[in-house]
């Protein structure tokens, strides 16, 4: 007789547990539509677009099983759109537009600000103050003994308009200024009429005065002078209201420029020159700051590998102390002791030989210091990692070479560093891309000072192309955004070109190595 087992069906899930996950996906998807609507209503709907698109893949990927395996994956490919794809687009976007602290707003935007210009009657000016009253505050405007007192008006930022009659003497308790401050913006909106019935509004932070607008705004969006006439025309191909000398009034507003600024690279002499000058600089700086500290920290992590050298284990604990440190704070510490007026380098450099450089005034000597630095940065990564690659270097192979009668150096360059240079490769090319854009270090430490001479944009000769864009979008007094995201796309199409280079001839190089 067989004994028969049988299995109990598998246990259905939990139908509370489904339900949960199903709320928790919807609240997530309605929280981020929220997002998309406030993205819209702040001007941003480039941003709210890519938002809901990440809303509904959000809901489709974790509503259905079929794309269950795609979950792995979304928040990545969520992170790499928000952070990386979109920046980078609309950076190159914003280089063909105008957009710079001049053009910051919408033509809506800028047409207000011009209409809420308005015009000081002097004649009519005169101070205020404020009195408390049960019904809100009255303006007291003096003159002589008395003065003015306006009817009560509750000032709560919605326009209003009171009568005011004569005094004989000013009313006690008078507001001091720090209490009338809060209410300023309010206070704006409050008209006095006189008996005269001329109508004064605030005119500053102390004084009442009659005022008008100074421009009156045209059905075909013209905006006509109240005062002489004159006329402002809105002309979208520069993104500003032009006079009818046609010179530009600020502010202006953002708009596509097409390839001007571009053309503005390429023509004018006072961006070229100076941009081609750091270019040069760049490839330079990136490329002796990986030669150089690629050859220290292999010299010194062959130096610890030598067996009789005694105290190894301290020597390699200084050795990679710099790594230690955080970056900024080193770099702030070499800004110290290269002072050229105070720093113990030429403290020490006047003493011993009588000199004293200039390292932040002299082109030459302040990029040195930023190669010295930058190596002083760098070598403990290069040697950590050579001192592993050494390790994989067969002793047999060099100790065969030395019975054939080959000497230290021969031993080096013809068996060690073939054998460590392709794991190297991809290493070098990525220390050649993070020193290409190594802007922390040069505006903690030069701030790509000294400037050039004869340019019509900040440009300093330790600059390189990363902190060269940074001063033009955050440091100069124009920010000119759109320049300075012309010159990224630039950029970014030269580091591609030189990261494929690089990528074939590590290619090549690993084609070689494995072939012989």
């Amino acid at each position: 007789m067989l004994d028969m087992a049988v299995k109990a069906p598998p246990a259905a899930p939990s139908v509370s547990l489904a339900w949960l996950g199903r709320a928790l996906v919807a609240g997530m998807t309605l929280l981020a539509l929220y997002a998309v609507w406030v993205l819209y209503l702040s001007d941003q709907p480039l941003l709210a677009a890519l938002v809901f698109a990440s809303a509904v893949g959000f809901a489709l990927v974790f509503s259905f099983k079929r794309f269950y395996a795609t979950r792995f994956i979304f928040p990545g490919i969520v992170a790499i759109l928000l952070f990386v794809a979109f920046p980078v687009v609309y950076t190159i976007y914003l280089g063909f537009t105008n957009y710079s602290s001049f053009n910051l707003l919408s033509l809506e935007r800028a047409q207000a600000v011009h209409l809420a210009a308005r015009i000081v009657d002097d004649e009519t000016e005169r101070s205020f103050s404020l009195v408390r009253d049960p019904a809100g505050y009255r303006v007291f405007l003096p003159e002589g003994d008395g003065g003015l007192l306006s009817d009560p008006v509750a000032i709560d930022g919605t326009p209003a308009t009171v009568a005011s009659a004569p005094v004989t003497a000013a009313p006690p308790d008078l507001l001091a200024m720090k209490e009338v401050l809060p209410l300023r913006d309010a206070l704006a909106l409050v008209e006095v009429t006189l008996p005269d019935g001329t109508l004064l509004k605030q005119s500053g932070l102390r004084t009442f005065a009659k005022t008008q607008p100074q421009y009156e705004l045209q059905p075909d969006g013209r905006l006509v002078s109240t005062v002489d006439g004159s006329v402002l025309t809105p002309d979208n191909s520069r993104g500003f209201y032009v006079n009818e000398a046609g010179e530009a009034i600020p502010p202006g507003w953002r708009v596509e420029i097409g390839w001007k600024n571009f053309e503005r690279i390429f023509t004018s002499e006072g961006i070229r020159a100076p941009m081609l000058s750091i270019f040069v600089w760049t490839l330079v700086f990136a490329t002796l700051s990986v030669s150089l500290t690629f050859a220290l920290g292999l010299l010194l992590a062959s130096v610890l590998q030598w067996p009789h050298l005694r105290f190894k284990p301290l020597y390699r604990l200084l050795l990679i102390l710099p790594y230690s440190v955080p970056g900024f704070i080193s770099i702030l510490v070499f800004k110290g002791l290269f002072n050229q007026n105070f720093g113990e380098i030429n403290l020490i450099l006047e003493f011993l030989f009588g000199v004293a450089p200039s390292w932040n005034t002299d082109p030459w000597l302040a990029k040195t210091m930023i190669l010295i630095v930058n190596v002083w940065l760098g070598y403990p990564y290069m040697m950590l990692l050579a001192m592993g690659f050494l390790q994989a270097v067969a002793e047999d192979q060099k100790k065969a070479a030395a019975l054939e009668g080959a000497g230290t150096l021969r031993v080096f360059f013809t068996i060690t560093l073939p054998q460590i240079l392709p794991p190297f490769l991809p290493l070098l090319i990525a220390s050649f891309a993070f020193n290409f854009n190594n802007i922390v270090l040069i505006l903690l430490l030069t701030r790509g000072l000294p400037d050039m001479p004869g340019t019509v944009i900040p440009a300093g000769q330790t600059d390189i192309l990363g902190s060269f864009t940074y001063r033009i979008s955050f440091m100069d007094s124009g920010q000119q955004f759109g320049l300075a995201g012309a010159i990224t796309l630039i950029i970014f199409l030269v580091v591609t070109l030189i990261a494929y280079a690089n990528f074939i001839a590590m290619r090549r190089a690993a084609n070689k190595g494995g072939n012989s």
